[in-house]
C-alpha cells in the first residue's frame, strides 16, 4: 500500500546571506513560526532537511481539538483553534480545516468519571464541551450501535484538517510574504559570537542571523545534544491508515472510542486507526531518560507497547557529536519513514465497525507511521534556551503538534520578537526539566566541534 506524501512546496534556489531568524524544521510548528514571523515583517529562513511536513506533521490523525487537553496546554489549544478557523482565509489556501465537532465515546464508568473531571477545566475556559447521555448518542452520531456506550464527551467547536495540505499551504503563504523556504537544506550547527547566536551552518553554507528556532520534531534532542543541551525527549511510533468503501451511515465528525479513532477526509475516505495504541521503541535514550519518563510510563502503560527493534541499533550508530564542517545525521536520513504497525490499523478498523456497522465493508487503502516527539510531561517546550541567548526550542509536542501548531507558531514568533504573548508561556519553559536547567553554557566558533564547557 502506498505511503503518504505531503503537498509540494517550492524551494528557494539561493541561500540567503543574512536574515533575522532561522527556523530549523519544516513541520507544522516550524512552518507556523515562520508564517507568523513573516507576517510581522521579520526576515526569516525556514530550513528543512527533507520535505515540508515530510514526517509527523503529515502522518498524524488530523484532529484539531481543545477537548481532553492537559489544563496547562488548554489555553494554547483554544488559541490555536481560533487560528485554524480563519487560516484558509488568512493564507488564501485550503488547509482542509472544518469545524465538524469531535466526540470521545465512553466504554467504562472510569472513562465517564475521567471526562467529568476534565469538564471542570473546560468550564473554566467556557468551552462548549458536554457529556452526552446514551439515549442521545444516535442523534449526535448517526449509525452508532445503540446501547454500546455509556456516554460521549462532545465538543461542537472542535474540528479537523488535512495533514498533507495544511503545513505546505502555510509554508507557501510564508514564502509569498518574503520568507525563504529551503528544503533539502539541513542545518548542521549554530554559530555564536560573544556567547549569543550569530548564525547557522547549513549543508549548503552559512546564514547569518540573530535568532534560531529549533522545531525539529523527533530530531530535536539530537540537534540540541550537539550543542550541549540535554533536552529530554523520546520517540513514540504512531500508525494510521486511510480507509475507503464505507457503505452505511457513519458520523461526519472525528470520533474515538477506547480502541478506535476515525475522522472524515475531504477526499471522501476516512483516516482511522486504533486509539490508545502506540509503540515505544527501546533505544539508548530510553535508558538515559528512564528516570524522567518513568512516571509517564506507569500512568500510560496500557497505551504503549515497548519494543526492541531496528531503531535501537540505528540510534546507537548515529553520531551524537559532529563539527559544523562534517556531514550531519540529518543529511544521512532526510525523512523518517518507519514501517506502519498494520495490526493496529486492522484491529482499529474492526473495533470501529463494531461501533458503527457502516464501516463493516470498508477496506484499508493506504497505511503509514510516524515518530512522535514526546516529553516527560507530554507538554511541549516553546521558549528560549537560557544557556545560548538567541536560541529557542519549539518541540516535544507529544502527539498534539498538528492541532496546536498554529498557536505554537504564533506564541514562538511573539517570544522571539519580544511581543506580548497570546497565552502564558511559562508552562512551556525548557528549564522546568531539571536536566535541561543544568545545561552548561556553550561557546562555539565556526567549524569546531561543540562540547560542554
Amino acid at each position: 500500500m502506498s505511503r503518504i506524501i505531503p503537498d509540494p512546496v517550492p524551494t528557494d534556489r539561493t541561500l540567503p546571506q543574512k536574515v533575522d531568524v532561522v527556523v530549523i524544521g519544516g513541520g507544522i510548528a516550524g512552518v507556523a513560526t515562520t508564517l507568523f514571523l513573516a507576517e510581522k515583517g521579520v526576515s526569516v529562513a525556514l530550513c528543512e532537511k527533507g520535505l515540508i511536513a515530510g514526517e509527523q506533521s503529515t502522518r498524524n490523525w488530523g484532529w484539531v481539538r481543545q477537548m481532553g487537553r492537559d489544563p496547562l496546554e488548554l489555553p494554547l489549544a483554544i488559541e490555536s483553534l481560533t487560528l485554524w478557523r480563519t487560516m484558509n482565509a488568512r493564507i488564501g489556501e485550503e488547509t482542509g480545516f472544518r469545524q465538524r465537532g469531535i466526540t470521545y465515546l465512553c466504554d467504562t464508568r472510569r472513562d465517564v468519571a475521567h471526562y467529568e473531571e476534565w469538564l471542570g477545566h473546560a468550564r473554566t475556559y467556557q468551552l462548549d464541551s458536554r457529556l452526552v447521555a446514551p439515549k442521545d448518542l444516535p442523534g449526535l452520531l448517526p449509525g452508532i450501535t445503540e446501547g454500546r456506550f455509556l456516554a460521549g464527551l462532545h465538543t461542537a467547536t472542535d474540528g479537523c484538517a488535512e495533514p498533507t495540505r495544511a503545513a505546505p499551504a502555510m509554508a507557501r503563504a510564508a514564502a509569498r510574504l518574503g520568507a525563504h523556504v529551503l528544503t533539502s537544506c539541513a542545518v548542521r550547527s549554530l554559530e555564536t559570537e560573544a556567547g549569543r547566536v550569530s548564525g547557522v551552518v547549513t549543508e549548503h553554507g552559512p546564514i547569518r542571523c540573530a535568532s534560531v528556532v529549533l522545531a525539529g520534531g523527533a530530531w530535536s534532542r539530537l540537534f540540541a545534544g550537539n550543542l550541549g543541551i540535554d533536552f529530554p525527549q523520546l520517540k513514540i511510533l504512531g500508525t494510521t491508515a486511510r480507509i475507503d468503501g464505507v457503505s452505511g451511515t457513519v458520523p461526519d465528525m472525528p470520533v474515538g472510542g477506547g480502541t478506535f479513532a476515525a475522522r472524515p477526509r475531504l477526499d471522501g475516505g476516512y483516516t482511522a486507526t486504533m486509539r490508545n495504541a502506540n509503540i515505544a521503541p527501546i533505544t539508548p535514550d530510553s535508558f538515559r531518560l528512564f528516570a524522567d519518563f518513568a512516571p509517564t510510563l506507569v500512568k500510560s502503560w496500557h497505551e504503549l507497547t515497548l519494543r526492541v527493534n531496528g531503531r535501537f541499533f540505528e540510534e546507537w550508530r548515529t553520531p551524537k557529536r559532529w563539527a559544523a564542517d562534517e556531514v550531519s545525521p540529518f543529511e544521512r536520513v532526510r525523512i523518517l519513514d518507519p514501517q506502519p504497525h498494520d495490526r493496529f490499523n486492522s484491529d482499529g478498523l474492526k473495533h470501529l465497525a463494531r461501533a458503527f456497522p457502516g464501516f463493516a465493508g470498508a477496506r484499508i487503502t493506504h497505511s503509514w507511521a510516524g515518530l512522535v516527539d514526546a516529553t516527560p510531561d507530554a507538554v511541549p517546550v516553546i521558549g528560549p534556551v537560557g544557556s545560548i541567548p538567541g536560541f529557542y526550542i519549539a518541540s516535544g509536542f507529544s502527539g498534539h503538534g498538528f492541532g496546536i501548531g498554529p498557536g505554537a507558531g504564533k506564541l514562538m514568533a511573539e517570544i522571539v520578537t519580544g511581543s506580548p504573548t497570546c497565552v502564558d508561556a511559562r508552562p512551556f519553559r525548557l528549564d522546568r526539566f531539571r536536566r535541561s536547567a543544568r545545561t552548561a553554557h556553550v561557546e562555539h566558533t565556526p567549524g569546531t566541534r561543540l562540547a560542554h564547557q
